[in-house]
């Protein structure tokens, strides 16, 4: 599973593929996979920080 990022509002969330709509703030957004590839982050199916943005009122859900 993929972790995304809302361009909008910042909410992260794992899904196989990016939605039209962001399950948070309900805009049609881009969205940025921030999945982590690497061991030093605890590899796929988890956050990599250097992509992932904060934003205010940034929800990461896993």
């Amino acid at each position: 599973m993929n972790q995304w990022q809302c361009s909008n509002c910042g909410y992260i969330f794992g899904a196989e593929t990016p939605p039209d709509k962001c399950p948070s703030c309900k805009e049609a957004c881009t969205f940025q996979n921030v999945t982590c590839y690497i061991p030093e982050c605890g590899g796929p199916g988890n956050i990599d920080p250097r992509l992932a943005t904060s934003k205010k009122g940034d929800t990461k859900k896993g």
